[in-house]
């Protein structure tokens, strides 16, 4: 009787325990802007902003206090340096599209060059749109991560939607990996195509995104293949 009240006693416990909260992984979001770095490297000198290499050396400066801020808790030092970092790379995109977009004219490129570079800038575009999104959504990772389940957000991902047939996890929550398939999906087709955007901040990036990508498709590439 004794032993049936302890165990009955010890399930109770058990059942009031707070969950444990799954830290969304931070490892994607950092190769990610690092690649944005690396790909700034392959631009040519008259479409970078200083030095190729600056803009790399630049992300990883602050990237290491960004780390280190989330891993001793300090969120809102975190929060401010990924802003910063995502706002320096999003600089150093607009400002090479539109050192391309003047270039046109006097042709300080050839062909090939051109397509390299559009093929770079559309690439960065994709990267730099995914870390927006994955930093803004429902207040960011850390607030997904305190939230836990994923229930609301400037995405209706598919996993948030009963009735489609998919396994619903009661934990699921959007990784980066989420994001930057919105991100390539919207750079190729212009679309979010399977996750519509609900928030008037997302609808606007969406469109500013795809913009970008139609400047770097419809009129970069199709330059560069009519002088071939």
């Amino acid at each position: 009787m004794a032993k049936s009240r302890s165990q009955s006693k010890r399930r109770a416990e058990a059942s009031t325990e707070p969950a444990i909260i799954q830290h969304e992984p931070r490892w994607p979001a950092a190769i990610a802007i690092l690649g944005v770095g690396g790909v700034y490297l392959s631009l040519p000198p008259h479409l970078t902003v200083g030095p190729s290499w600056a803009l790399l050396v630049i992300v990883a400066a602050l990237l290491v206090p960004t780390i280190v801020s989330h891993k001793i808790g300090y969120h809102r030092v975190n929060l401010v340096l990924g802003h910063l970092s995502s706002i320096v790379v999003t600089g150093a995109l607009i400002a090479s599209l539109v050192a391309l977009l003047t270039g046109l004219p006097g042709k300080l490129e050839s062909p090939s060059e051109l397509l390299r570079s559009a093929a770079a800038l559309w690439a960065t575009n994709i990267l730099v749109f995914a870390l927006w999104y994955w930093r803004l959504d429902a207040g960011g990772p850390h607030a997904r991560d305190a939230r836990g389940h994923h229930c609301e957000g400037a995405f209706l991902f598919p996993q948030m939607m009963s009735g489609l047939g998919i396994p619903q996890d009661p934990d699921w929550t959007p990784r980066f990996v989420d994001y930057l398939f919105v991100a390539f999906n919207t750079s190729t087709a212009f679309s979010p195509t399977d996750t519509p955007v609900l928030s008037r901040w997302a609808k606007l990036l969406t469109m500013l995104q795809s913009v970008i990508s139609l400047l770097i498709v419809a009129v970069l590439v199709s330059h560069a293949i009519g002088v071939l």
